[in-house]
């Protein structure tokens, strides 16, 4: 059931992918009045959500480096443009790092989970397992999907 779930995070991920790919890096960075991030940052932080929500929280390193993940953590706001290099490595990462997560969730590396304190009380929902951290990241992907198109209008 979950590699059903990954399969479906790719398919939207290419989706989302494929509605950007004619934006440039001055479109990707552009924050509208009114907002306090852009595209970019939005692809940025739905990696880190699953870096931290996978990786972190069962007590294992992320699989992205963490200097790379941690401006597109949750409180953070875009604080520099982002050049063509780094979009081009957010683009590949949204599939490649699925791919790494559906390996590792085979290798069930995913024994230990801390389940998220804050969720509950953001969402209402708890997430209290590696199964559980992929339907949150639906519902985050999503969201931040969301965003993302309404800014693609903007832009």
């Amino acid at each position: 059931m979950t590699r059903k779930k990954i399969g479906k995070m790719k398919g939207f991920r290419r989706f989302l992918l494929k509605q950007i790919e004619d934006l440039d890096p001055v479109q990707l960075n552009h924050i509208p009045s009114g907002f306090n991030n852009n595209i970019i940052w939005n692809l940025g932080n739905m990696l880190s959500a699953e870096q931290t929500m996978c990786y972190v929280r069962a007590g294992l390193p992320p699989t992205i480096d963490n200097n790379f993940l941690s401006p597109y953590l949750p409180g953070t706001k875009p604080e520099r443009p982002i050049d063509q290099s780094e979009i081009e490595r957010i683009k590949a990462l949204l599939i490649t790092s699925l791919d790494k997560l559906e390996s590792d969730l085979a290798n069930q590396i995913f024994v230990n989970y801390t389940p998220s304190l804050m969720i509950p009380k953001v969402y209402g929902f708890e997430v209290n397992n590696i199964d559980e951290a992929i339907d949150y990241l639906l519902y985050h992907d999503g969201y931040h999907s969301g965003c993302i198109l309404s800014l693609k209008h903007l832009v």
